[in-house]
């Protein structure tokens, strides 16, 4: 009988013990966008299938007609290419690629980054209001990756994060 006893109040004890936990629980909102500071940006940090990818392809080389060739391999990839021409920033490029974004395409910019096999360059822009990413191919371009290239950097790259000052969208359950 005693030890019955001492059973129930260890229980009851430890009842208490996880109720009181809960309701003081100051984690409840972590992860989400509750302590992000005023005025910063909601990064869209899911990381997208390629047919929800909106894409603009741009040429920043002396190479005629690279960005319509790179459009047709993006659309069979199943990517939504908008636009397709020069870089309207007409500057020229020397990396491999830059990846042009809002915090709309942070998720987008992190997928089209393994494509490059991570050797893109961000150009992350807090006012951009849209969900496309514009993707300005450089001299160093020379090929897409091929898909198991593409799995393989994602695998290097990790989840995406939200760029400095932003914070990462709550996520739709």
């Amino acid at each position: 009988m005693r030890a019955l006893v001492v059973v129930g109040v260890l229980a009851l004890c430890a009842l208490v013990f996880v109720v009181v936990a809960l309701v003081k629980d100051s984690q409840s909102g972590a992860g989400g966008a509750k302590g992000c500071p005023e005025g910063w940006p909601l990064a869209d940090v899911t990381l997208r299938e390629a047919k929800d990818v909106k894409i603009n392809v741009y040429n920043a080389t002396e190479k005629g007609g690279l960005a319509t060739a790179i459009a047709d391999d993006f659309r069979n990839r199943k990517f939504q290419v908008k636009k397709t021409g020069n870089d309207p920033q007409e500057r020229g490029v020397d990396e491999v690629a830059v990846l042009r974004y809002g915090p709309k395409g942070v998720g987008s910019a992190h997928l089209l980054r393994a494509y490059f096999l991570n050797q893109a360059v961000y150009e992350y822009d807090a006012k951009r209001a849209d969900d496309v990413v514009d993707v300005v191919l450089g001299s160093s371009f020379q090929q897409l990756a091929t898909t198991t290239e593409v799995n393989q950097s994602l695998g290097d790259l990790g989840a995406p994060q939200a760029p400095e000052n932003s914070c990462p969208a709550p996520v739709d359950k």
